[in-house]
């Protein structure tokens, strides 16, 4: 009943903040493997229901039985889990900060209860809370903490990356259009963490130019 009811169940979260309604690349991957997981667990969850309506009634000879419960009980789920486990290292592959003409290398650090965010084409700018982005181009974010572990996830964008003090992580992300994309500190680092917010922006070409150049507004 769960697996059938989960996508009306998810259709009342919000969408600024919902990993099923992706806004670029990364993001679209991870949607698609969590719609085939899903899929993936259905089938064998309905599989599972045929077998025990099986198992309780018992008939003479029980060769049909015998084949649904050792031949289908095993094969079937050890199967698709088997192909689950092969398409979720391909998408985990094609997620990683692969090398890329446009890219743009951003810094991310996190602190109790703050974001500061630092942009590589230009080391003297420094905004908090608000992430600029240009929209179209893939995203470096080498993300840190000054404290302690915190999450940086923009759902819409990419999945989740820990902020931990003393080493840096790097994430790519990339918004295929312009627009404000909302993002949270998906950890518990600490009374205060729900509120812990910030927002990724992604900006068209020319006020990405105008940012770079002029700052934060």
């Amino acid at each position: 009943m769960l697996p059938t009811l989960t996508p009306f169940l998810l259709s009342g979260c919000a969408e600024d903040l919902s990993a099923v309604h992706p806004a670029g690349p990364a993001a679209e991957a991870i949607a698609t493997l969590w719609w085939v997981m899903l899929a993936g667990a259905t089938a064998i969850f309905l599989l599972v229901v045929v077998l025990l309506t099986l198992a309780m009634r018992p008939r003479p000879g029980g060769g049909s039985e015998r084949v649904w419960l050792q031949g289908m009980g095993l094969a079937f789920p050890l199967t698709v889990l088997a192909a689950l486990l092969a398409y979720g290292l391909v998408i985990g592959e094609r997620l990683l900060p692969r090398d890329h003409p446009d890219r743009v290398t951003v810094r991310a650090e996190a602190r109790q209860w703050e974001w500061r965010f630092g942009y590589e084409d230009r080391p003297d700018l420094e905004t908090r809370d608000i992430l600029h982005i240009p929209a179209g181009r893939p995203i470096d974010v080498e993300i840190t903490s000054l404290d302690v572990i915190h999450g940086f996830w923009v759902p819409r964008l990419a999945g989740k990356m820990d902020a931990i003090p003393g080493h840096v992580n790097i994430l790519r992300i990339e918004a295929r259009r312009p627009g404000d994309y909302a993002g949270v500190s998906a950890e518990f680092s600490g009374p205060g963490y729900r509120t812990h917010r910030f927002t990724v922006r992604a900006l068209d070409a020319a006020d990405w130019d105008t940012f770079l150049e002029e700052g934060a507004p």
